[in-house]
């Protein structure tokens, strides 16, 4: 047992940087996509629908997708898991370009999303096991890599990515997998797996998420809320300048809104034992976010661009936090299937809410409808964070 606390210590080191990778595995090649649209929308014919569908695919993928991806975490556990999770990744993104062709884009792109779908409840289980103590810092590690990913594509491909080589949308789709591939060898080499008798009595035997207790609704309630915050701004947010008469502010206002999002990662690094688990710091992000939104219906660029780098620290402050609830809650053995629950549940909101307010925007005219998925999910996420218990272990 002496010899035991050197060795997880020199563990920790290279278990949270594998954390971060992991982290930016998550959406690394999803947001490969939006830069080279027009390409895509070009050569493949592609009309607005189809393009819609082919961005919302993935986010639609990670609820339904999230309950069996806690049934391979039951059966193999977490590394493995999250290692064949990389690899549907790796391999789903960089065949998306094949032919081209509409099918071969579309399936791969279901592939993509279905791995990224089984590493999302792997990672918080990861999290419980390998820093059960450190749950805060460890979540807010590989919720920064999410969040430095959502940029790195979008800023890179088209000045660097497609200038070498020569333009190619499906060669850019191959290049970035390249780092997600390396991140399957990263965690094999690095991570050591059970032993075979270790792993089979260790294994978590249950898998289905249980839907009758009240905490399983009421954490993907306020996942769904926080996702729908940052979705809802990022779909809305450029037709909105638009229809107000700023559309040049749409560049500005999208960075804003991802930018903005770093540094809450930061602060619940510095804070987070002080902050996971409790209610008050969600509904102060709800409360923010809230206001947020409503700044911006104040005609001013530099409030406009604020007020979506605030939105942005929001969204990801709550998801954030979310992320730690189910290691934080649930024991080791059971984390996967809180996790899968929350995910399907929120993320199957975060895909409804904005679909609804795009509705609601075609049926009314109204530019102010821009906001309802954003509003609709911060009023969510206030009142469920108002009700839910956090300060007790969920026993399932």
């Amino acid at each position: 047992m002496d010899g035991q606390v050197p060795a997880e210590k020199r563990l920790a080191w290279p278990r949270l940087v594998i954390l971060w990778l992991l982290g930016i595995d998550l959406r690394l090649t999803i947001l490969a996509v939006p830069p080279v649209l027009p390409l895509i929308h070009r050569q493949l014919h592609l009309d607005e629908k189809m393009i819609a569908a082919l961005t919302g695919l993935p986010v639609l993928l990670f609820g339904l997708a999230a309950i069996p991806g806690s049934l391979l975490i039951a059966r193999l556990g977490a590394r493995r898991a999250a290692i064949w999770g990389i690899l549907l990744v790796g391999v789903g993104s960089a065949l998306r370009g094949l032919g081209p062709s509409v099918p071969m884009l579309f399936a791969m792109t279901a592939v993509m999303g279905a791995g990224v779908a089984v590493m999302q409840p792997a990672l918080p289980t990861l999290v419980g096991a390998w820093f059960p103590t450190r749950v805060p810092l460890a979540t807010a590690v590989y919720a920064n890599g999410l969040l430095i990913s959502e940029m790195l594509a979008a800023s890179f491909t088209i000045p660097f990515v497609l200038p070498l080589f020569g333009g190619s949308w499906p060669a850019s789709f191959a290049f970035w997998s390249v780092p997600v591939l390396a991140t399957a060898l990263l965690v094999l080499a690095v991570t050591p797996g059970a032993k075979a008798g270790a792993q089979a009595r260790r294994a978590p035997v249950r898998w289905w998420p249980d839907w009758q207790h009240l905490r399983t609704w009421q954490l993907g309630f306020m996942l769904g809320g926080i996702s729908a915050i940052y979705f809802g701004c990022n779909a809305f947010l450029p037709g909105y300048l638009t229809a107000i008469g700023r559309p040049g502010l749409i560049g500005a206002g999208l960075t804003a809104l991802n930018t903005g999002q770093l540094p809450a990662s930061f602060l619940v690094m510095l804070l987070g034992r002080r902050i996971v688990g409790r209610r008050a710091p969600f509904i102060v992000l709800a409360l923010i976010g809230l206001a947020s939104l409503g700044f911006l219906l104040v005609p001013s660029a530099p409030v406009i661009i604020a007020a979506s780098s605030l939105i942005g620290f929001a969204a990801a402050g709550g998801l954030i936090l979310a992320l730690a609830l189910p290691p934080h809650l649930a024991r080791t053995d059971d984390v996967h299937r809180v996790a899968a629950g929350m995910l399907a549940i929120g993320y199957a909101l975060s895909f409804l809410l904005p679909y609804l307010g795009g509705a609601v925007w075609d049926a009314t005219h109204l530019t102010i409808s821009a906001l309802f998925p954003g509003v609709a999910g911060a009023v969510l996420l206030a009142l469920i964070s108002a009700t839910v218990r956090l300060d007790s272990a969920i026993r399932a």
